[in-house]
């Protein structure tokens, strides 16, 4: 801490225009949502269905969009002093609070969720106050934000007190106040635009975060077993694919969707970068826990159909994710990759629908090496050419 006390401060101004690493205090912020995603994929692991899915959903959406709210903040309004330490710490407190209600998240303690989550909303609201009052030139985007987060927050603390299912109708309409709200501070956003080389990796740091939750998977899928040949090669297959999904994204990733909005006045780029992580991140999340059930599934019978769907369908999503990343320019440009990352989600989801009957083993390796085969088709991309035009094209 290099201040004791002192007022926000814009933090994508010329000063910073160089590269911004993520803080120490966003690093340990981090270790809070590690814990939340965990507690979002156990319990996804005790309710694999359609309904249970769906229940994954609906508390993901709140947790991640928590992280996304500091998160923006930070880049753009982060300084070490002591009032924004203390601050962050209470968030801290509200995100613990959201991950131990996670269980029982749409039963008995739906109330003790929707509480956490609006005082982490109300914190956030008290912090875009304090930029406003001492910021100026960012009085009109930080009046939005306030205004919209704090009705979002009033909904959902009202829900707590409301029994389902009924307050989950307050739940989805303050979460769609939530999500409309940047929408409404377009024209706003344009001189405040995000720092580029900080928020992209402070994305990456929560990519980091759910593939983490599928290596964790490997391990607890693996131990589970006896060692024989077919769980060692179902493992491999496993972290074949974590592997794979890592690449992709990160010798993608760059701020070029800040850069977008800068060059061409427009914030749309900035909101499909955000908006399809969502699915993305959920895919991987969903994905560690479909391996988990492959790997200590019997190694000499059918997969069942619900780990099968679950395991192909969470893969297929992300690199549906993917291809609207390259599509649409928010990782890399790139109308080829865009074409096969989506053809790939559409194999990964025939492969569910035509392998019933097939062992773990072979389900997994058959996705495990439509995934390789991203990897290298991007490296053949890269490869140096000579005259050639440019093969990103």
């Amino acid at each position: 801490m290099t201040n004791f006390l002192e007022p926000p401060r814009l933090r994508i101004g010329n000063e910073d225009t160089e590269h911004r690493q993520a803080s120490w205090l966003e690093l340990f912020y981090d270790l809070v949502f590690v814990v939340a995603v965990a507690q979002l994929a156990h319990n996804l692991k005790q309710h694999i269905s359609l309904l249970g899915l769906l229940g994954f959903v609906v508390l993901f959406i709140p947790v991640w969009w928590s992280w996304i709210g500091t998160t923006f903040y930070a880049n753009r309004f982060d300084n070490d002093d002591i009032g924004h330490r203390l601050l962050v710490g209470l968030q801290m407190m509200t995100s613990a609070a959201l991950a131990i209600n996670i269980h029982n998240g749409l039963a008995e303690s739906s109330s003790g969720f929707a509480i956490a989550y609006a005082l982490g909303r109300i914190l956030l609201v008290i912090e875009y106050i304090r930029a406003g009052i001492y910021i100026p030139d960012a009085r009109p985007l930080t009046t939005r934000y306030t205004i919209g987060f704090a009705i979002a927050a009033m909904l959902w603390l009202i829900s707590a007190f409301i029994p389902a299912p009924w307050c989950f109708g307050l739940w989805a309409t303050g979460i769609i106040v939530d999500f409309i709200t940047p929408f409404t501070a377009s024209k706003f956003q344009l001189g405040l635009l995000p720092h580029a080389s900080h928020l992209p990796e402070r994305f990456g740091l929560f990519t980091i975060i759910v593939l983490g939750e599928a290596i964790v998977a490997v391990v607890n899928g693996v131990s589970e077993q006896k060692w024989d040949m077919a769980t060692v090669i179902a493992g491999f297959f496993a972290l074949v694919t974590a592997f794979s999904l890592w690449w992709i994204y990160f010798d993608n990733l760059g701020g070029t969707p800040i850069e977008t909005a800068r060059t061409e006045g427009k914030v749309s780029a900035i909101n499909i970068w955000l908006f399809t992580h969502l699915p993305f991140v959920i895919g991987i999340t969903a994905m560690g826990v479909g391996v988990e059930q492959v790997l200590i599934s019997q190694t000499g019978v059918p997969l069942a159909d619900n780990v099968r769907w679950l395991f192909c369908g969470a893969v297929a999503l992300c690199y549906l994710a993917l291809g609207i990343f390259h599509k649409y320019g928010v990782i890399r440009y790139c109308k080829i990759r865009s074409r096969y990352r989506i053809v790939t989600a559409a194999i990964i989801i025939a492969i569910a629908f035509f392998s019933q009957g097939l062992p773990p083993v072979g389900i997994i390796a058959l996705v495990a090496v439509v995934s390789i085969l991203q990897v290298f088709q991007d490296l053949y991309q890269q490869r140096p050419t000579t005259g050639l035009g440019d093969p990103t094209i």
